[in-house]
């Protein structure tokens, strides 16, 4: 379904951005890698930090125009520093993206890989828009010691991470509607990647009672089907859409808050 496009794919190196990059290309897609090993996944690959502002404005100058999609894979975990997770989660993701945007074809589809733990954001649309106010210039270390994320146990930083992500993609619905270029999240439960166990040492007692509920975690073959039909012309009507890719946990969640 994505034979013969082109795509820029972040996080390529490992995990769900190494399968996305492999699904893709045996969809008959070009892929262009991004991330900070290098890899060979992708047809091209271009090394940048996503956590820093003038790496990501060289990215910018390298890439070439005309991709038919953009998916924001890269991430670092809830075990990195908070400054370092709004960084690379949020702004450098925002700022990739608007900096991409011009470059981007007519039609083109970008998808954004939120999280489970961006489920909580109508609880916290507060402080999401605090976080939203800045950007990667800004001064992160600063908000967070604020916000009190540096000492919040259980990856308070993470979960905001991804309620933002959600809610900046859900803002953005119609932003490039003239261009028809389409912004959706997609958000996994727990995936079987080589950072699950940081996932696990900082959410502690919440991870494991996920755990009781879901039959095994999900693996990168599990999501990267659902990012390369967020790519798609083949999702085309989804326009801000949070596509929940989590062995049932949101209905589990869902269904214990409105007792059904």
């Amino acid at each position: 379904m994505n034979n013969g496009k082109t795509f820029i794919v972040t996080g390529a190196a490992s995990g769900i951005g190494a399968e996305t990059c492999r699904l893709l290309k045996e969809q008959g897609a070009t892929v262009i890698g991004v991330d900070r090993n290098e890899t060979g996944n992708a047809d091209q690959f271009f090394r940048a930090d996503l956590g820093d502002p003038a790496s990501i404005d060289a990215l910018l100058e390298q890439l070439p125009a005309g991709a038919d999609g953009l998916a924001n894979i890269a991430g670092v975990p809830p075990t990195m520093a908070a400054e370092a997770v709004l960084k690379v989660n949020l702004y450098g993701l925002q700022r990739l993206t608007l900096g991409l945007v011009p470059k981007l074809a007519d039609g083109a589809s970008i998808a954004n890989l939120a999280s489970l733990a961006g489920f909580g954001w109508p609880n916290a649309v507060d402080q999401v828009k605090r976080t939203m106010d800045l950007s990667l210039e800004d001064d992160v270390a600063s908000f967070c010691e604020k916000e009190g994320l540096n000492e919040a146990e259980g990856g308070r930083s993470y979960f905001l991470s991804k309620e933002a992500l959600i809610v900046w993609t859900l803002q953005n619905r119609w932003t490039w509607r003239e261009r028809n270029i389409t912004m959706n999240c997609i958000s996994p439960g727990p995936v079987d990647t080589p950072i699950l166990g940081d996932f696990l040492q900082t959410l502690g007692k919440r991870a494991e009672e996920d755990r009781k509920h879901m039959d095994r975690p999900g693996t990168p073959q599990d999501v990267a089907p659902v990012v390369a039909f967020a790519l798609s012309d083949h999702a085309k009507w989804f326009r801000g859409a949070n596509l929940t890719v989590d062995g049932g946990m949101s209905g589990h969640i869902l269904s214990n808050v409105h007792q059904l």
